[in-house]
């Protein structure tokens, strides 16, 4: 009989001669499967094993039960977090790290709406901390809910802190793009960058990441690591003569100097110095060139729905923005031709 061999069973026989067998994934709890390897009723509860496996998460054991350090860590070890996007799992895990080495020894249990008040009152300084630390406790608190340990959540009629109105990150003009590229010739990987930002309107996080390998048949197919949406873009011709100029054996277009994968907080370092070379203004960033693909293409007339397959906004009330503006600069430019016809006819 042929042997079977699947991945992260382990077999042993135990003191009564009996075979046993176990799914084992380092960092995760073992799980007992049983039947003979092979057999329906093993394949079964061997595939429901790998899909409900729980991570065992640094710290767990060691964690008083009851207390907010233990709630911590069996939310960083459960399903739902696992699930996460990376940046979101990264975020949220910087969040909650703080939060349980402050807090990490108090029982769940006893916290309640006014301490939630008072830890995000004493953000204020940084509204946006402040809010993002209100919603990751809501969503903890949520998940011990759920895990029956504790009846109620605590976070509910807790004030969010009101956010000045923003722009946010400032979007490239024209002249910002032409001075760009006057500066960094088609060749450089400056413009190469300029390029895969600009006419794949996607995030720095993906853009680095991007190689010849994900280009088929005219068309650039990107996984986006916020989301985890799947997009295919064609490539324009814009794109395509800078890709051409660029030879690389990489995996990746876009690498350091040395020829080595970019990370995203080097990237931005170096791609704000390829902005000050080309004298752009302070706050001129590479996710502005994301927002000027979004404005191109509402200029050019295009829905919020058409703009969010090229983005992969999930939320259109961002992308609606910029479809305003721009409905509102041709309503306003046939307004004022009207005011013009207005007083000829006079």
């Amino acid at each position: 009989m042929a042997r079977i061999k699947l991945e992260h069973v382990n077999s042993f026989i135990d003191r009564h001669g009996r075979v046993r067998h176990y799914v084992r994934r380092r960092g995760f709890k073992a799980v007992a499967i049983p039947g003979l390897p092979g057999s329906a009723e093993f394949m079964e509860t061997y595939t429901a094993a790998l899909a409900s496996v729980t991570k065992v998460e640094i710290g767990a054991s060691r964690s008083k039960p009851g207390t907010i350090a233990a709630l911590v860590a069996l939310y960083l070890g459960s399903a739902a977090f696992g699930n996460l996007a990376v940046e979101t799992q990264r975020s949220r895990r910087g969040i909650l790290e703080r939060f349980r080495t402050e807090h990490g020894d108090k029982q769940v249990a006893t916290l309640r709406r006014e301490h939630v008040q008072v830890m995000v009152s004493a953000k204020l300084a940084t509204p946006s901390a402040a809010r993002n630390f209100l919603n990751t406790l809501r969503i903890l608190m949520r998940f011990a809910v759920d895990m029956g340990i504790r009846p109620d959540d605590p976070t509910l009629g807790a004030r969010r802190v009101k956010l000045k109105a923003s722009e946010g990150f400032r979007a490239w003009t024209e002249s910002d793009i032409a001075a760009f590229e006057a500066t960094h010739p088609i060749g450089t990987r400056a413009r190469l960058a300029l390029a895969l930002l600009l006419y794949t309107g996607q995030r720095r996080s993906d853009v680095i990441r991007m190689g010849r390998q994900h280009v088929r048949a005219g068309e650039l197919h990107v996984r986006q690591q916020k989301t985890g949406r799947e997009l295919t873009i064609p490539v324009l011709p814009e794109l395509r003569a800078v890709l051409d100029a660029v030879q690389s054996d990489h995996l990746t277009f876009l690498t350091t100097a040395q020829g080595k994968p970019l990370t995203a907080a080097g990237f931005t370092n170096w791609f704000r110095d390829m902005c000050n070379e080309a004298g752009l203004p302070k706050g001129t960033s590479a996710h502005g060139l994301r927002k000027a693909t979004c404005r191109r293409l509402a200029e050019a007339g295009r829905s919020a729905h058409e703009i969010a397959a090229i983005s992969g906004h999930r939320s259109l009330r961002e992308v609606q923005r910029y479809t305003e503006a721009a409905d509102q600069v041709r309503m306003a430019r046939a307004a004022i031709k009207a005011l013009s016809f207005g007083k000829d006819a006079s």
